[in-house]
């Protein structure tokens, strides 16, 4: 029609950018979560509480949370 093909069009360069950046998000996530499942157990053991090791990870301390439960 206009010698354009789907991958040379805006709409289509947005959408893939859009996913790729969504996928970096996604495996930042997944990164996250399994420092956390290496480091809380380790750090509860030494008696940090939840609040300070969400405070010394700069994490929310329903992550932390999370790690916890899920290491037992």
């Amino acid at each position: 029609m206009l010698g354009l093909t789907l991958e040379q069009t805006r709409v289509y360069q947005e959408a893939k950018a859009e996913g790729r950046e969504e996928g970096r998000e996604e495996g930042r996530e997944e990164r996250e979560a399994e420092m956390l499942k290496l480091t809380v157990p380790l750090l509860l053991k030494t008696g940090m509480s939840v609040e300070q090791i969400a405070q010394h990870l700069n994490v929310h301390i329903e992550a932390v949370q999370i790690a916890a439960q899920s290491s037992t």
